[in-house]
C-alpha cells in the first residue's frame, strides 16, 4: 500500500471540512499515527467511503480505542475513520423500550441517559467510560451482565451501517420480531469493522431495577463453586444478574499492597465471587438476598461473605473486579479472553498453570471471569522478556483451549492479535465461508484489511 494520495486527502477535506481530517494516533502508540477522517453524520461516512472505495484506499474504523486484539493496528497506510463526532442519543422511547443512538456514543453515556428515563441499558464493562456503542457492536461485547441479559447482539434491534462502497444500509424499525429474509445486522455485529461501519443503532433497554443487592463470597473449591452458581441461578427467581469469579491469585494481587483496594474477605480460599441480583422490591429483595446467602452458608456452599450495605460499598466491591489496569505493574503482561464449558475450566486452568511453571522461572497467572457464560480472562506475567515469550505464552493458552473445543475469543474479537489462532476454534469450511461473506460485502478488501483473516 502506498501513502494516501494527496488528491484523495483534498477530496476528503471538501466532504469533511478542515476539522474533519486530522493526523493523530489510531490507538495510542506513536507508530500508529496517520490520517483520521472524523465524519459528523452518516452521509459524511458514506461520502468518505465512496471516495476511498473509488481510490482503493483502505480504511480502519475507530471507536473508543479500548480494544485488546490490535483491531486498530495499521498494516500499511490505512485511513482511520473515527465516529467520535457522532455522539448523539437521538431518542428514548419508554413505550417501545428502545434507545436510538449514533455509534460514537460512549457506553456510560447511554447507560446514564437510559437511567434518567427510568430505564436501563444492561450492557456493562470496565471500559464503560471510553468504549463506544459502535465499538461494542463491532466486537459483540459481553461484559458483567451476560448471565441475565446476554451479549450486545441480544440488545440490538436495528442497525444503520455504511458499506465499503458508501452504500447506506438504512435503520429498520423498532419491532423486536422481523423474520424478513437474512438478518444482516447479525453479520455486522461482531465483524470488527471488516464488513461495514455501524453509524446508528436502535438498542433494547429495560425497566430500571429498583433494587441491587451485591456481595463478595469466598468458596473453597471448584466443585463447590459450580454448585453455588447452580444454587443462585435456581433460587434467585431470575434476579441473578452477575456472577463474577476471581481466582485467589488475582484476588490477592488486586487487594494487596500494590493496589489501593482492601480485601473485603480474608485470604485463604480458592475462589472469590462477586454476586449480584437486581429486582423490583428493595426491602423484600434485600431480605431474600441475605437469606439466600445464609442458606448457602448452611449448605457449605460458601465459606464467608460480605454484603454491600450502601451504594458506595457496592461500587467499592465492583472496583475490585474492574480495576484490571493495576495488573500492568507486572509487565511484561499478556491478556487473554477465552471460553469453554464450565465443567472443563478447573482442569484447563490447572493445565496452563502447570505448563507455565514448567516453561518459565517465576510466572504469575491471574484468572477471573464471568463463569456463568463460560468466559475466562487469563492474565499472564511470565517474568521473561525474550523475543519468543509472547508466542510461547499464546501456544500454552490456545493449545489447551483447542483440545477442549473452546473459543480463543469469548468477547474481545480476533483483530491481528488472534488471527493466527482462528483455526483453533473454526474449521477450514467455516473460515472459507467467512471469506466469501467478506468478499460479498467488501470486494476490494478495503475495510479493516488484514483483521480476522487475510483476504486474497
Amino acid at each position: 500500500m502506498g501513502n494516501i494520495a494527496p488528491a484523495l486527502l483534498e477530496d476528503l477535506r471538501k466532504v469533511l471540512g478542515e476539522t474533519g481530517l486530522i493526523e493523530a494516533a489510531f490507538a495510542g502508540p506513536a507508530d500508529s499515527e496517520g490520517w483520521i477522517a472524523r465524519p459528523a453524520s452518516t452521509e459524511e461516512v458514506a461520502a468518505t467511503m465512496k471516495l476511498c472505495h473509488d481510490a482503493g484506499q483502505p480504511v480502519i474504523p475507530i471507536g473508543g480505542r479500548t480494544g485488546l486484539v490490535q483491531a486498530l493496528s495499521r498494516t500499511g497506510h490505512e485511513l482511520g475513520l473515527s465516529l467520535e463526532r457522532m455522539r448523539a442519543v437521538e431518542e428514548i422511547d419508554p413505550t417501545s423500550r428502545t434507545m436510538t443512538v449514533q455509534a460514537g456514543v460512549p457506553l456510560q453515556i447511554a447507560q446514564e441517559i437510559a437511567e434518567e428515563h427510568g430505564l436501563m441499558f444492561p450492557l456493562d464493562l470496565g471500559a464503560r467510560g471510553t468504549a463506544t456503542i459502535g465499538g461494542n457492536i463491532a466486537t459483540n461485547a459481553g461484559g458483567n451482565r451476560v448471565l441475565r441479559w446476554g451479549m450486545t447482539r441480544d440488545m440490538v434491534i436495528a442497525l444503520e451501517a455504511v458499506l465499503a462502497d458508501g452504500t447506506i444500509l438504512p435503520l429498520q424499525g423498532k419491532a423486536l420480531k422481523n423474520n424478513t429474509g437474512y438478518d444482516l445486522k447479525h453479520l455486522l455485529i461482531g465483524s470488527e469493522g471488516t464488513l461495514g461501519i455501524v453509524t446508528r443503532a436502535i438498542l433494547r433497554v429495560r425497566p430500571k431495577p429498583k433494587s441491587e443487592n451485591c456481595a463478595f463470597v469466598a468458596i473453597p473449591n471448584f466443585e463447590t463453586l459450580t454448585k453455588f452458581l447452580s444454587y443462585m441461578e435456581g433460587q434467585s427467581s431470575g434476579s441473578l444478574s452477575s456472577f463474577e469469579v476471581l481466582w485467589s491469585d488475582y484476588y490477592e494481587f488486586i487487594t494487596g499492597d500494590m493496589t489501593p483496594h482492601n480485601p473485603p474477605i480474608a485470604y485463604g480460599q480458592a475462589y472469590y465471587v462477586l454476586v449480584e441480583t437486581m429486582g423490583a422490591d428493595p426491602k423484600k429483595d434485600a431480605t431474600d438476598f441475605e437469606e439466600l446467602l445464609g442458606e448457602a452458608f448452611e449448605q457449605e456452599l460458601i465459606a464467608d461473605a460480605v454484603i454491600a450495605k450502601s451504594e458506595s460499598e457496592r461500587h467499592a466491591l465492583w472496583h475490585i473486579r474492574d480495576d484490571v489496569l493495576q495488573l500492568w505493574q507486572l509487565s511484561p503482561l499478556f491478556t487473554f479472553d477465552v471460553s469453554l464449558a464450565i465443567a472443563q475450566m478447573d482442569n484447563y486452568t490447572s493445565e496452563i498453570k502447570r505448563r507455565f511453571d514448567e516453561t518459565f522461572d517465576n510466572p504469575q497467572v491471574m484468572i477471573f471471569g464471568h463463569l456463568g457464560d463460560g468466559n475466562l480472562h487469563v492474565i499472564v506475567a511470565p517474568g521473561d522478556k525474550g523475543l519468543d515469550t509472547h508466542h510461547m505464552v499464546e501456544e500454552i493458552i490456545y493449545d489447551a483451549i483447542r483440545s477442549r473445543n473452546g473459543s480463543v475469543s469469548a468477547e474481545h474479537g480476533i483483530g491481528l492479535e488472534k488471527k493466527g489462532y482462528l483455526s483453533y476454534s473454526r474449521n477450514a469450511d467455516e473460515i472459507a465461508l467467512m471469506r466469501k461473506i467478506k468478499q460479498a460485502f467488501d470486494p476490494k478488501g478495503i475495510l479493516n484489511p488484514g483483521k480476522i483473516f487475510d483476504v486474497d
